[in-house]
């Protein structure tokens, strides 16, 4: 039998497959567009920027900026009572100081009011105090929160025990005089609730305190 040699660079080729398996991972290859089930966008439902994606994430949470969240009623009360009480001080000594020397009763009054606003600024301050505040900032604070709620409280309350019969001639010793007393804290506390409440909704009145309890 004849024997063929091989002259180099006549090597007798055969047949190959065409090598396309480095083909395998060109799904996700970039710049290969149509590539059916492309995978270097996978994930990408959530990728920031991509405005349609079904499940962007990037703006999850974002619902809660539209406004501050609405205050519970008995948050409110609360924030209420404690102004109330404050009020209460004030005006208990008010009339006491001007029964006691015998004023008549619109400077008693205006003393009254003006201790309610005192003691009620000063129970607002001695909790911030306590947070770490100085006295300049705390007393700040007690204006933002306490003035309205305060106002409103003083108009209601005194407005109670003017239209009260007998109310504004009764003495610390007449049991009118605490009765008419007890029912204006009740409508002071009615009247000023739903303001609290909504102020405090809004970042305002009572809110400004609660970040330093």
């Amino acid at each position: 039998m004849e024997r063929h040699d091989v002259q180099p660079g006549h090597e007798h080729h055969q047949p190959s497959r065409p090598e396309q398996t480095d083909q395998g991972d060109h799904t996700g290859h970039p710049g290969h567009p149509g590539h059916a089930g492309q995978s270097r966008h996978a994930g990408h439902a959530g990728h920031p920027g991509h405005p349609g994606h079904a499940d962007d994430t990037s703006h999850a949470g974002h619902t809660g900026h539209t406004g501050h969240a609405s205050a519970s009623w008995a948050m409110t009360a609360q924030a209420t009572l404690h102004c109330l009480t404050g009020c209460a001080i004030g005006e208990i000594l008010g009339m006491a100081i001007g029964t006691a020397l015998a004023w008549h009763n619109v400077p008693t009054m205006i003393l009254a009011i003006v201790l309610a606003f005192v003691f009620g600024y000063s129970l607002t301050m001695r909790g911030v105090l306590r947070a770490g505040l100085d006295m300049r900032t705390a007393l700040r604070v007690a204006l933002a929160a306490d003035t309205v709620s305060i106002a409103v409280m003083e108009l209601a309350d005194n407005g109670t025990i003017l239209v009260f019969p007998g109310a504004m001639d009764a003495t610390l010793s007449d049991a009118l005089f605490w009765l008419s007393l007890a029912l204006s804290f009740v409508v002071a506390f009615a009247v000023t609730t739903p303001v609290n409440r909504w102020m405090i909704g809004r970042g305002k009145g009572h809110a400004v305190v609660h970040q330093y309890h």
